[in-house]
């Protein structure tokens, strides 16, 4: 992925309201209730997705934590928001991220790695499922924050 796309990407992710805060203004001036686009809410959640997997790469286990509770949030508002969404099935995404957080507490590289390709795979199959097979995750291969040094503390 070019840099570009990834300024982009991060951009977009950057400027989506946090969902804590679209709860707090859930109306807007003129009455209507604001629900956030599902696409802001995947948008958040491929950001996670990638800091997850970095963080784990750097054995910064209190990093890939903290992103796996983020992620595991974003998805559970997701189902909220957007009722019928394969994410609120608890076989589909609960699985993985059960395993990818027992991998973080193991401080165990090679399950973590495990985990998040399983999850990355069942992202896939809940995009299938909704017919949007074209939003295909991938493991990350770059880092799309040049700001955030992923290595723990005092490495």
């Amino acid at each position: 992925m070019t840099y570009r796309k990834w300024v982009v990407g991060l951009l977009l992710a950057c400027s989506a309201v946090s969902l804590a805060t679209a709860q707090s203004l859930s109306t807007r001036s003129n009455g209507d209730q604001y629900l956030p686009r599902l696409g802001d809410i995947m948008n958040l959640i491929q950001v996670r997705h990638a800091k997850l997997w970095f963080a784990g790469q750097a054995k910064n286990w209190d990093l890939a934590a903290y992103e796996l509770v983020q992620l595991r949030q974003s998805l559970a508002d997701a189902a909220i928001f957007y009722s019928g969404l394969p994410v609120d099935n608890v076989t589909t995404l609960a699985q993985p991220i059960q395993s990818i957080s027992d991998a973080i507490a193991a401080k165990d590289g090679k399950r973590f790695a495990s985990a998040v390709t399983e999850l990355t795979s069942g992202c896939n199959a809940c995009h299938a499922s909704m017919d949007r097979g074209y939003v295909a995750m991938r493991i990350p291969t770059e880092k799309p924050f040049g700001n955030q040094d992923f290595r723990p503390p005092g490495r």
